[in-house]
């Protein structure tokens, strides 16, 4: 049999009153792809940190190649050929693609930078991923799906023997996803060994040969996918049985709340239409299409060329977000870590930092108001934190994202846009989002969601529009989605199919 190209032989992490990892172990096989799953907080970050050394562990060892890795760390993990891609991307906004997927390792010319080496380098590379992104464009002028594909590409150029892929289809749609395993399957051909973690459970049966499950910082249980199957992982992943993926799309739909007239900016083309009390909107399409440029757009983040906000009836003006914010909208971004948390900052400060001027009296914050306020919000929204000074950064995924909820509805906020609302978030979280989403939408508030996870527009929208290069291509009731249809209008075919209207005939 194979020997193992890296073993963990009961590897412990402690921290202050926490076993992030209890006497876990873990195997991996050249040429294998290695599912890794569990619910946020189950410890497969902390994993993946002592295995690239980002962290020491406190007790037991790790084997790369049949030798013990003695005082691991980033450098010497990397030159073993340990590589990984973590959710938080590690790219320099500034620099251009090509100098991000070779940084600190341009090709030299007569002890110069190469730079036509390394353009040409990129865009091979690229073209690999199925994606066209230019190494000549900088990193800050991509959307979050195109960054992930090229931190992908950065990991794939430095011919690694164990790539650790954290969550890498997470911003990327179906269709990028198919090329990202077309990627996954060439590296495993090559004899690469794949760690391989996702919340997206229909992945694991995709792509991977085997599945570890852990649970509160336990390992508990190791399976061929091929024995297995999702409610038995789940069951493992949460030690209960979950059910009903989605709510019931028991929705009324009220009066229409906003409308949006011939949107046009630099990228968009004529956006137009109409979100109603009590329903929850959908955005669908590939990346790139527009979806997030609509909702930046609505909210003053990005400059509208021309185009009407209309709420309740009324036009208003909108150019910043501090002016969608007083007309009572509020935005939860696709990348919570980098626009919708302060990380650094308590769940406290998190929650009424919007809310800050109500705060205010005689030029002080009141701070037994700030605390009852945000207390009231974690416990609405069950977010699970020590106490309401824990830092954000320390907790899951899901709460995190409970947390910049909780900032838009002390806010009071009439309308809601979610752009990716579960990215990173496991089963159980994504449950009792949808769940707070379901009750929203029941107290009249006015929900647009953008995804690129179809069964869960599918779920739970009750209408969707779909976006291809900058223009809305379709729209669809609940009752005639189907994921053919939406990725149709997605892909841009204008035939007609019964039950949705194309608006590009």
């Amino acid at each position: 049999m194979t020997e193992p190209i890296l073993e963990l032989k009961n590897v412990s992490k402690y921290y202050p009153g926490v076993k992030a990892l209890d006497q876990v172990k873990f195997l991996l096989y050249p040429g294998e792809v290695h599912a890794l799953v569990g619910e946020n907080g189950a410890g497969k970050s902390t994993l993946i940190k002592t295995i690239t050394g980002a962290i020491d562990v406190t007790l037991g060892e790790i084997f790369f190649a049949g030798e013990i890795i003695e005082k691991n760390n980033p450098v010497k993990a990397l030159e073993l050929g340990i590589g990984s891609i973590y959710q938080e991307f590690n790219l320099i906004p500034k620099m251009t693609v090509a100098e991000n997927i070779y940084m600190g390792r341009f090709p030299q010319k007569k002890g110069m930078v190469d730079y036509k080496t390394m353009y040409q380098m990129a865009g091979s590379l690229l073209n690999e991923l199925g994606v066209s992104i230019n190494p000549y464009a900088k990193v800050e002028n991509l959307t979050v799906g195109y960054q992930q594909l090229v931190e992908i590409a950065k990991s794939v150029s430095k011919n690694l023997k164990v790539l650790i892929m954290d969550e890498p289809s997470a911003p990327l749609t179906n269709n990028e996803m198919t090329y990202l395993f077309k990627i996954v399957r060439k590296l495993k051909r090559d004899g690469v060994a794949i760690i391989y973690i996702s919340h997206r459970l229909e992945e694991i049966f995709e792509i991977c040969d085997t599945v570890t499950v852990f649970r509160d910082g336990k390992y508990i249980d190791t399976l061929p996918v091929c024995e297995t199957n999702k409610d038995d992982l789940i069951m493992m992943m949460v030690n209960r049985k979950l059910e009903n993926s989605y709510p019931a799309k028991d929705y009324k739909k009220g009066k229409n709340v906003l409308e949006v007239k011939n949107l046009n900016t630099t990228f968009l083309k004529d956006i137009s239409f109409q979100a109603y009390e009590g329903e929850i909107l959908g955005f669908a399409g590939l990346v790139g299409a527009g979806r997030t440029e609509v909702m930046r757009a609505i909210f003053g983040a990005d400059k509208r060329k021309s185009g009407d906000v209309i709420l309740d009836g009324v036009s208003v003006e909108i150019k910043s977000p501090a002016d969608a914010i007083r007309c009572g909208i509020g935005l939860i971004p696709e990348d919570r870590k980098q626009q919708g948390a302060l990380l650094h900052m308590s769940v406290k400060e998190n929650i009424t930092y919007a809310y800050l001027r109500s705060l205010f009296k005689s030029g002080i914050i009141h701070k037994n108001i700030e605390k009852e306020a945000a207390g009231e919000y974690q416990e609405k929204l069950q977010i699970k934190a020590a106490s309401l000074n824990q830092l954000v950064k320390t907790l899951s995924g899901g709460n995190q994202q409970k947390v910049v909820l909780a900032k838009w509805l002390l806010m009071n906020c009439k309308i809601l846009i979610f752009d990716e609302p579960t990215r990173g978030i496991d089963v159980g979280a994504k449950q009792e989002i949808y769940a707070l989403m379901n009750e929203l939408v029941k107290n009249g508030i006015v929900i647009i969601m953008i995804s690129s996870e179809m069964p869960e527009l599918l779920g739970i929208a009750q209408r969707i529009i779909v976006m291809h290069e900058g223009e809305i291509s379709g729209e669809l009731e609940s009752n005639a989605a189907t994921q053919e249809a939406v990725l149709k209008l997605a892909s841009g075919i204008k035939e007609d199919m019964h039950g949705y209207r194309s608006e590009k005939q």
